[in-house]
């Protein structure tokens, strides 16, 4: 059963969960232009950077799987308040780190608190909204990114080149505070899903069904193909545009500037069209235009710098307009009183595609002459082939209780296709 907010709650809601996610995207987000100072003050090389990076990924994932246990057994709203608390202690145990070990831990627990406030976003995102809106409600939450690359990572590198690396987590520390005392108020208490009739001793049990059933399995699959497309090409452009292209580091913000404020436009329009056209339909439509941008941006050929933003504005609006439908269609996939153990779990299948994409990613890269890094196009036709497959499978993907169509109707009186 969903919970009915008036319209000005109910905008209200979406709008501070999105904040919350931006804070823990930004928390993810701003460790990497942070590298260089990062190294430098622990006095550590390049891998052991990258070992306090993963660890966070490999945590969130491990936590989102720890989290499909217990997570339909509480109150939305207390869980949530008790998890951005414990979230917002890993931040500011990040920046009194004095030592690369302590940091390390840090960012351990930073991934194991912020990997299940992304699935408990998305379960009151769908406690609340129904399903003919979804998509458009996935659009608001995932503005977060937007917001991220549009202030939160430049504001970061501009507080850590005046006052230090740690000074982005104390402003994040401070944006926690705040969100979390909003929350208090804003965020409705949600028991209608809370299983208290299930014993301790059977949850792993229900735990492996839940994992095992056939139609999360195929959710599952999508989401680790599309997870592992996406990766195999970001988080290598950056190295690519400064190694190959001969960007200034220092203006990379403006290209995650442009990024932001382009998805930011488009996010909520793209999960309209989804809740008017059916959230299948234009997945694949996105997804397979999306292969354009990954392909050009993979075999990059020198362009003006003011052309290399405009275009990265259009590449990120290609990628994120293929995951608003893709995660607005997975909150139709379990029932009401398995969704927060879902959207866990996926988060958990999310992190390994992450994590596996970025390797596989890396494997393929090798060193060029003058620094240069050659086999990107190996990357870009891969995330493409990636995408293709995700295009043929989504078919498969069924919600509890739907075929193809979703009967709920738009408003407006379109009915909403799946």
């Amino acid at each position: 059963m969903t919970l009915v907010l008036n319209p000005l709650r109910e905008r209200t809601l979406l709008w501070l969960l999105a904040l919350t996610q931006f804070t823990v995207i930004m928390d993810f987000m701003v460790m990497m232009p942070l590298g260089p100072q990062i190294m430098h003050a622990f006095t550590i090389t390049p891998a052991q950077f990258a070992t306090a990076v993963s660890a966070y990924s490999l945590c969130a994932g491990l936590s989102g799987l720890f989290a499909a246990t217990y997570i339909d057994r509480f109150d939305r709203r207390r869980l949530l308040q008790v998890a951005y608390a414990l979230f917002a202690l890993s931040n500011l145990a990040c920046a009194l780190a004095t030592s690369f070990h302590l940091l390390l831990f840090a960012r351990a627990f930073a991934g194991l608190t912020g990997g299940v406030l992304g699935s408990i976003v998305m379960a009151i995102v769908s406690d609340v909204i129904p399903v003919a809106r979804r998509g458009a409600a996935t659009g608001v939450i995932m503005t977060a990114f937007s917001i991220a690359a549009i202030a939160g990572v430049p504001s970061g590198i501009v507080l850590g080149a005046h006052f230090g690396w740690s000074a982005p987590f104390f402003l994040l520390v401070v944006l926690c505070v705040i969100i979390w005392m909003a929350g208090a108020r804003v965020v409705p208490s949600l028991t209608e899903h809370v299983d208290r009739d299930t014993p301790l001793r059977a949850i792993v049990p229900r735990l492996w069904q839940l994992l095992t059933l056939p139609r999360h399995m195929k959710a599952f699959a999508l989401t680790f193909t599309m997870m592992g497309a996406h990766m195999l090409v970001i988080p290598f452009i950056s190295p690519m545009l400064v190694a190959n292209h001969g960007v200034d580091p220092e203006k990379l913000s403006w290209l995650y500037m442009a990024g932001g404020a382009a998805t930011f436009l488009t996010s909520r329009a793209v999960g309209r069209l989804a809740d008017r056209y059916g959230k299948r339909r234009v997945f694949r439509i996105m997804a397979l235009v999306s292969i354009v941008p990954v392909l050009v941006i993979t075999h990059l050929p020198t362009l003006p710098f003011v052309a290399l933003v405009a275009f990265f504005a259009v590449f990120m609006i290609a990628l994120s307009s293929r995951m608003v439908p893709m995660q607005a269609l997975l909150t139709t996939i379990p029932e009401p009183a398995r969704r927060g153990a879902f959207l866990s779990a996926n988060n958990a299948v999310q992190s390994l595609g992450t994590g596996i994409g970025a390797w596989v990613g890396g494997l393929l890269l090798q060193n060029g002459p003058h620094g240069t890094l050659v086999g990107f196009g190996h990357n870009g036709w891969l995330a493409a082939a990636f995408a293709v497959v995700a295009v043929i499978w989504v078919g498969q993907v069924r919600g509890a209780g739907e075929d193809d169509v979703e009967s709920a109707p738009a408003s407006g009186g379109a009915t909403a296709k799946a």
